[in-house]
């Protein structure tokens, strides 16, 4: 069962537009919420990024707050979904293909539902990456449909048998190519500061969240990829990942080459906050 533009349909009576200007120019803006136990995880946080964005871009939300809400919440009945992901995104709508904002078109929201099981098996074993440069542009920030360069890089990861791309901008690593990351060192954790070069995570807040409150000492602030490999520990955040210890940069180990002991405790306290 797929929401389209007003009402609910079954996947085959979803018919988009190629005059939609989310196929041909991207222009539209996107958000994934996980769902554990049949519930919207961390919704309130999703929507405030869904309404920033939107303004950045100059999108107008084609329901209040409130009524996606209630989309999604309903969406998520209808499919029974009891673990997995929902899918939404909301572009400018329909209208002949041509740069600038068209005065006509309605915005149109498109969401559906997946199966989606947690990454287990990864959170418990971490996983390989890779390093390359951040080739996307400069608003980081705004959740918009214009992935291109993301796709590219996580096919660069599967191209060279890791699972992910940790991206860095002159030698200052900003995240990854679907997922912020942090690393550890001295029982200190670092990540990028929340700015335009980077995706604003719900699952990234949650964990600084959560390492104030193990009195965690937390440093928003820019390192080198020479730091990162030099670094006790590692880990990517996100809505689909969690967190995901990475035990192996460009063929290097960090740290003793698994998991380690503070990623393990905000695993444990991550786990907790949707038990």
């Amino acid at each position: 069962m797929y929401f389209y533009k007003n009402e609910f349909l079954s996947k085959k009576d979803v018919s988009l537009s190629p005059d939609d200007r989310g196929y041909y120019f991207g222009d539209g803006i996107y958000e994934v919420f996980r769902v554990y136990h049949g519930k919207l995880y961390e919704q309130d946080a999703h929507m405030q990024r869904l309404q920033r964005t939107a303004s950045e871009v100059r999108i107008e939300l084609p329901f209040s707050i409130e009524k996606i809400e209630q989309i999604l919440t309903e969406l998520v009945l209808r499919n029974e979904l009891i673990e997995g992901t929902v899918y939404m995104q909301i572009t400018r709508g329909e209208a002949p293909r041509a740069h600038p904002f068209p005065t006509q078109a309605e915005p149109i929201l498109l969401a559906y539902c997946n199966e989606v099981q947690r990454p287990i098996a990864s959170i418990h074993n971490g996983i390989n990456a890779i390093t390359l440069e951040d080739i996307r542009w400069l608003r980081c920030d705004l959740k918009t449909l214009n992935l291109l360069p993301n796709v590219m890089a996580k096919q660069a990861a599967l191209d060279h048998g890791v699972q992910e791309v940790i991206l860095h901008r002159n030698g200052i690593v900003t995240e990854c190519s679907a997922s912020n990351l942090m690393m550890i060192k001295d029982d200190v954790l670092y990540t990028h500061p929340a700015n335009h070069l980077i995706l604003h995570g719900i699952t990234r807040a949650v964990v600084l969240r959560l390492a104030q409150s193990l009195a965690i000492m937390i440093k928003e602030e820019s390192f080198t990829t020479e730091q990162l490999l030099q670094a006790d520990e590692a880990f990517i955040t996100g809505t689909t990942m969690e967190i995901t210890p990475i035990i192996q940069i460009d063929g290097k180990s960090i740290g003793t080459g698994t998991p380690g002991q503070l990623t393990r405790r905000l695993q444990n306290e991550f786990e907790r906050t949707f038990a």
